[in-house]
């Protein structure tokens, strides 16, 4: 008899594989072990044909019985299920202990194939011939975002227009844990424990000792509105408690 195309699932692999009618039972187990990664003795296999009947896929001497005699409807789907304990199953989506590939940079350099070979080509990021100037005139727009703002260490703020979001602002300059930061950023510690850090980013402290409470965030010039911005009293407007 012909091979049959079937749909191989089980709980890490779908796939159709063509089956033989006359492997027995035992035979298409192990047969399944490297696509499936399920041992033999741990396979319980079922055939599922339309309409949607389901066939065991067993018998007392698995050696003795063949696929011939099960209905192998074409496309039909071979559905394995893994009888071991979870804790004793590998886990075959986890990346914990596998190493990680990093290709050399020296070796990456050399590769016409790459988006770096790409960027080369197209005279893109730093292979731009006028990107010191770019980033040059990016530099000094923020600059002037921040004299124009009166933007200086010391003053009061809020985030926009979001009077609720009040602070002091305590660091005007580069951050260089930022990817790809071009110009100053503007560190401000918030009234309210509602912002990103403590003052720091990564090994470096920008402002302040650790506190233990994220009261800051590092935003853009035009992010920062400087004025008469004191600290928001929530009990103000109450006569009485």
């Amino acid at each position: 008899m012909a091979d049959v195309p079937l749909y191989v699932i089980s709980e890490f692999s779908s796939s159709e594989r063509r089956i033989t009618p006359s492997w027995s039972i035992s035979q298409l187990k192990k047969k399944l072990e490297p696509i499936t990664g399920i041992p033999p003795s741990c396979q319980v296999i079922s055939l599922k044909i339309p309409p949607g009947d389901s066939i065991p896929v067993e018998a007392a001497d698995e050696e003795s019985v063949y696929m011939q005699s099960f209905n192998l409807v074409p496309y039909s789907e071979l559905h394995i299920v893994d009888t071991r304990p979870p804790a004793a199953r590998p886990n075959f989506t986890s990346a914990v202990g596998v190493e990680k590939f990093v290709l050399p940079e020296e070796e990456y350099e050399k590769k016409t194939d790459s988006v770096l070979a790409w960027k080369r080509t197209q005279k893109l990021g730093r292979f731009d011939p006028n990107a010191p100037s770019h980033e040059q005139a990016k530099v000094a727009e923020i600059e002037r975002e921040i004299a124009a703002r009166g933007i200086a260490v010391g003053k009061r703020c809020r985030l926009g227009l979001d009077d609720t979001r009040r602070g002091e602002i305590k660091y005007v300059g580069e951050v260089k844990e930022i990817p790809g930061s071009i110009g100053s950023w503007i560190g401000i510690e918030l009234d309210e424990p509602v912002g990103k850090n403590d003052g720091s980013l990564g090994e470096t402290r920008y402002w302040g000792e650790p506190l233990g409470v994220k009261r800051g965030v590092f935003v853009r010039p035009e992010r920062v509105e400087v004025g008469d911005y004191p600290p928001l009293d929530d009990l103000e407007d109450m006569e009485e408690i």
